[in-house]
């Protein structure tokens, strides 16, 4: 079990895509929750936003080509974060968006919150009625992980993220290389369907 008290960066690693909880010696060691498309999409374009929007407004095209995100895709996330007030539109001649506050006061937790993506372990969704309507006999264990989970993610912020060294020499090698394949597009499409439902 999760110790109280300990620092849940101690237990939680690699957020994008992957969430590891590490328990050392717990027999439910390598647990793993995962994030869908759009918690990890809406990471990725906040981070690239906040990293190229030092400089100038960042168009979601430009977001598309480096990080290989469908453009219908990145739209339908940006409205949700434009909705939360994470981000917002400059128009005109060298237009495109912007975060709307800085970046330190934007947490990866908030983030995935906007765009929908439930920070949640439970085969339940949190309801409790896991079992025959009832709560399971793991039911509390798991939502003491999504509480950690998302405690973890709340300590993260842009600014944070942004002061590493690996994400800027990752940003550096996609502004040199930045592309789409054609076949993107499309499997994007077939996801964000999938996880709407249509």
């Amino acid at each position: 079990m999760l110790r109280r008290g300990c620092p849940p960066r101690e237990k939680l690693t690699n957020f994008l895509g992957y969430v590891l909880i590490k328990h050392g010696q717990n027999p439910l060691e390598n647990a793993v929750v995962r994030l869908t498309t759009k918690g990890r999409y809406a990471v990725t374009a906040m981070l690239d936003l906040a990293y190229h929007s030092e400089k100038r407004p960042v168009t979601l095209t430009d977001i598309a080509k480096r990080q290989n995100i469908s453009l219908s895709y990145l739209e339908q996330l940006f409205a949700r974060l434009r909705r939360a007030g994470m981000v917002e539109g400059v128009r005109g001649p060298g237009g495109g968006y912007q975060l709307s506050r800085e970046a330190k006061l934007i947490n990866i937790a908030d983030i995935v919150s906007a765009v929908d993506e439930p920070l949640d372990s439970t085969r339940c969704g949190g309801k409790g009625n896991c079992q025959n309507n009832q709560p399971c006999l793991t039911h509390d264990l798991w939502m003491g992980l999504s509480e950690q989970i998302r405690m973890y993610l709340s300590t993260i912020n842009l600014h944070d993220l942004l002061q590493r060294k690996n994400v800027r020499k990752v940003a550096e090698r996609q502004d040199r290389h930045a592309t789409i394949p054609p076949v993107v597009a499309a499997v994007h499409r077939e996801e964000l369907s999938a996880e709407s439902g249509g």
